[in-house]
Formats: structure tokens, sequence, C-alpha cells
């Protein structure tokens, strides 16, 4: 009987504060700034204009058997790009934020040498990219986490116990 009672208090609540109980907040424009990392890819976003960006840092499908060699962008489809590393290219451009939302962008894929539309959304503190070719639906989404920040060089670190 006294979960009917919490339950309905929450209802009120949520029907006076305008919002139901436990939606996030929308995310802001900036947040998608910053280094996130998959299993198979590391990005930096960054802001260029009022669009956004992301560069590789890595990724398992551009590196040589070594895990560290960058390979060449062989198969660029314009063949003055085609002798240059991957390393650090801006293989996401164009992403404007709205509604909540990055979109209207383009991701390149350097293993593949295609280029495909893409959007992007933050969900329980995860970046969803997705590209897709026309259609939303008919894409593949990766899930990123954000990569935390290393102290910076001199910052005070709180005195351990003694």
């Amino acid at each position: 009987m006294i979960w009917k009672i919490c339950a309905a208090a929450a209802i009120v609540s949520a029907l006076i504060l305008g919002a139901p109980a436990g939606v996030a907040q929308a995310a802001q424009p900036d947040d998608i700034l910053g280094t996130w990392q998959a299993e198979t890819i590391k990005l930096e976003f960054f802001k260029a204009g009022s669009e956004y960006n992301a560069r590789i840092l890595w990724g398992n499908r551009i590196v040589e058997s070594d895990g560290t060699t960058f390979k060449k962008d062989s198969l660029n489809p314009d063949p003055a790009l085609r002798s240059r590393s991957l390393q650090g290219i801006t293989m996401v451009t164009g992403l404007v934020y709205q509604n909540g939302e990055w979109s209207g962008g383009s991701l390149y894929d350097g293993s593949a040498g295609r280029t495909v539309n893409a959007k992007a959304e933050i969900a329980d503190g995860k970046l969803h990219l997705r590209g897709y070719m026309g259609v939303s639906a008919m894409g593949r989404t990766i899930v990123l986490q954000r990569v935390a920040m290393p102290s910076a060089p001199g910052a005070k670190t709180p005195a351990s116990k003694r």
C-alpha cells in the first residue's frame, strides 16, 4: 500500500514539475567535445566554427598488424590523398547540434575509402555515433565512452593518510 502512495506522489510531482521522474537532461552542444573511445576506435571531437568534427587517434582497422603504425589512405577516392597517413585525419565532419543531438555530418571510413552520413547523440553518458547511407535506419552505430582527462602536470593531488 505504501508503494502505491509513493508512486502516486512521484507521478503528481512529475506532473507539477512538468517532466517525468528520472528523465535525463538533454545534452548541451559542447558535451560532445573531448576524447571518446570504444574497443576498436578512439576519436577526439573538436569544434570548428558552428560545426563539430572528430579526428581519429587510433583504430584497429587503420593500423598495421603491429597495432601502432598507421596505414596509408590508399582507398581514398581522391588519388592525391592516397599517400597520406590515416593518423590524425578528420574523419567526422559537419555535425551540427540541434534538439539534443548532432546531425547533418559526414563520416569517412579510411579502411574502406568511403564517406557516409553521420549523426550522434549522448545517452547515459555514452556517445552513440551512427554512420549511414541514405536512411538512418540503414546504418551502424558505434558506442563510445568518454576518456577521462589526465591531471595537468604539477596539479596537486589529495595528500594520502598517514
